[in-house]
């Protein structure tokens, strides 16, 4: 499940710059660090963008790339999906497919033009800002799918109990609420063991 990140305090957000180019990074490493950011890490092949935020789970990805490829976008849609991250993506790439590829794909912030020191903290707090919405968009979101995925599993349950004891709705749904308080366990889950054990039986 996704990992909580917090930016209130901003001198524990970890930052990983991805660059073909290392000693771009010098500078950038630099002025991150006179901000009060942590750079965890540095990568130069988004091959192995995954494996890497996987193992060393960042809170900020840099990514300083001329043009996104299909490849890079593939690559941070993959990284964003089990677990995502604000990203921020500078490049000299304007296309405008380009960047409505590059924030499906996850990325928070696309910036066109080179890191100056004076646009790179509020580049960062806009992205972390976006990032942060979209997360509680997102939880809201899985908070309402799993609400009516239990909704069909209880109303699934209820029909079952119906059919099998000859009860009405309200006495099937009375049932499922009782088997949920003597077990001590949630309405949703003692539906799903009904339509489980239901399919076992046939």
């Amino acid at each position: 499940m996704t990992t909580e990140h917090h930016y209130k305090i901003k001198h524990n957000i970890k930052v990983m710059l991805v660059d073909e180019n290392q000693e771009r990074t010098v500078p950038l490493t630099q002025v991150l660090s006179e901000a009060g950011y942590q750079v965890i890490a540095y990568i130069s092949d988004m091959a192995d963008l995954n494996k890497e935020v996987a193992r060393l789970n960042p809170d900020v990805i840099i990514i300083d790339i001329d043009s996104p490829s299909r490849d890079t976008l593939e690559h941070i849609a993959v990284a964003s999906r089990d677990d995502p991250r604000a990203i921020v993506m500078f490049t000299h790439d304007g296309d405008t497919e380009k960047i409505r590829s590059a924030t499906r794909a996850g990325v928070s912030a696309y910036v066109v033009g080179g890191i100056s020191n004076e646009r790179l903290k509020p580049i960062m707090d806009a992205a972390l800002a976006r990032f942060d919405e979209y997360r509680g968009l997102r939880l809201q979101l899985d908070v309402a799918n799993n609400k009516l995925a239990e909704r069909k599993v209880i109303e699934k349950a209820k029909g079952i109990l119906m059919q099998r004891r000859s009860v009405t709705e309200d006495e099937a749904y009375q049932a499922l609420r009782k088997m949920a308080m003597d077990r001590n366990e949630r309405l949703g889950e003692v539906a799903r063991q009904v339509v489980e054990a239901a399919q076992l039986l046939g």
